[in-house]
C-alpha cells in the first residue's frame, strides 16, 4: 500500500538530528517539546522502526535513522523549492544585510542557510563593518537592513539579544596579570572601545595598547598568542579563547544585539530576511536558557505578514 510522508515530520526529525535533543528541536521549530515528540512518534510508526536511541538527555541515530537522514534532507529541500517556485516566483533579486564583524560568524550562518533554502532566487550581500558605519549606510539607503551591537536600542529598532561584554584572553594565559595591562581593541569606530577605555580610567591600572584595529582575525590572533586581553560579547568568543575572571579587571556593561530596517521604503525581501533573523535569534535564546529579549520598539509590517503567510 502506498503511503505519503508528511514533510513536517521530516522537519522535526532533521531538527532533532541537528540539535541532538527534542528540547533543542522544539526551540528551532518554535514548537512545544510535546509536539516534537509526537511528530517523531508518528514518523517511527509510519516506518515501523525506531529512528533514535537515547543517551542520557541526548539522542543519536539508529541505523534506520541514518538511512533516512539524506533522503529526508533532499525531500525537504525539494519541497521548499517547489513551494518557493509556486507561491512567490516574484521574490528574487538581492538583499543587502549589514552585520558587525564580531557577530557575523557566531550568529549568521544558520540564518543564511535557512533563508537560502526558503528563497533560493534571492542573493544576500553581506556588508561587515562597525555599528556606526552600518547605521550610516542604512540611512543612506546603501543597505536594506542591519544588525548592530549597542548599549541601547533606538525607537526604530528591535532588540534580538542581550549579552555581557567580558574580558577575553588566551586559554591558561597570563596577559591579564601583566603590568601595564596589554590591551587589544578595535579602532576609533569600534562600539566597545569607549566602554573599555572608560572602565580602565575608573581603575588604578596602568595599561598599553598592543593591537588597535577593527579586524577580528588580528585581535583574536594577538589574544590567542597571550600578548593581550580584549573585550568581546560572551556569545562571540571563539573556542580557542576564554573568559578571563579576575578581580583585577574592571566589570563592563551589557550590550544589545539590535536589528534595524529603514522607517520607509522597506524592501519586501529584507522584511522576510528580518523575520528569519528574528526567529533564529529567538531559537538560540531558548536553547541557551537566557531570558528572551523584550523586542523593544518592534515594528509591525503588513508586508512581513504577507510574505510569512
Amino acid at each position: 500500500m502506498r503511503r505519503d510522508i508528511d514533510v513536517g515530520l521530516l522537519r522535526a526529525f532533521i531538527a532533532v538530528v541537528e540539535t541532538g535533543s527534542v528540547t533543542g528541536a522544539a526551540g528551532l521549530l518554535n514548537l512545544t517539546q510535546a509536539a516534537v515528540s509526537q511528530q517523531l512518534k508518528r514518523l517511527e510508526e509510519l516506518f515501523g522502526t525506531p529512528l533514535f536511541e537515547r543517551h542520557h538527555k541526548r539522542l543519536s541515530l539508529k541505523p534506520a535513522g541514518e538511512r533516512l537522514m539524506a533522503h529526508a534532507q533532499r525531500m525537504i529541500a525539494l519541497n521548499d523549492e517547489v513551494w518557493c517556485t509556486m507561491s512567490a516566483p516574484a521574490y528574487e533579486g538581492e538583499v543587502r544585510l549589514g552585520v558587525p564583524h564580531d557577530i557575523v560568524g557566531p550568529y549568521l550562518p544558520p540564518v543564511l542557510k535557512r533563508f537560502d533554502k526558503a528563497w533560493p532566487r534571492v542573493r544576500v550581500s553581506l556588508e561587515c563593518r562597525t555599528t556606526q558605519q552600518l547605521c550610516d549606510l542604512l540611512r543612506q539607503g546603501k543597505i536594506d537592513l542591519t544588525l548592530t551591537t549597542e548599549q541601547q536600542c533606538r525607537a526604530d529598532g528591535e532588540t534580538l539579544l542581550e549579552d555581557d561584554l567580558v574580558w577575553t584572553g588566551a586559554i591558561n594565559g597570563t596577559a591579564h596579570l601583566r603590568d601595564p595591562l596589554p590591551l587589544s581593541l578595535g579602532d576609533g569606530s569600534c562600539e566597545f572601545r569607549p566602554c573599555v577605555l572608560q572602565s580602565m580610567r575608573e581603575t588604578n591600572l596602568d595599561w598599553r595598547l598592543v593591537c588597535e584595529i577593527s579586524s577580528m582575525e588580528a585581535l583574536f590572533a594577538s589574544i590567542e598568542a597571550d600578548l593581550a586581553v580584549g573585550a568581546f560579547l560572551r556569545g562571540t568568543i571563539p573556542h580557542y579563547l576564554q573568559v578571563v575572571e579576575s578581580d583585577r579587571l574592571p566589570k563592563m556593561p551589557k550590550f544589545l544585539i539590535n536589528m534595524y530596517l529603514p522607517p520607509a521604503r522597506q524592501n519586501l525581501i529584507a522584511v522576510e530576511l528580518a523575520r528569519h533573523i528574528r526567529q533564529e535569534f529567538a531559537a538560540q535564546v531558548r536553547r541557551s536558557g537566557r531570558p528572551e529579549a523584550d523586542g523593544k520598539a518592534r515594528r509591525k509590517s503588513p508586508s512581513a505578514a504577507a510574505m510569512a503567510g
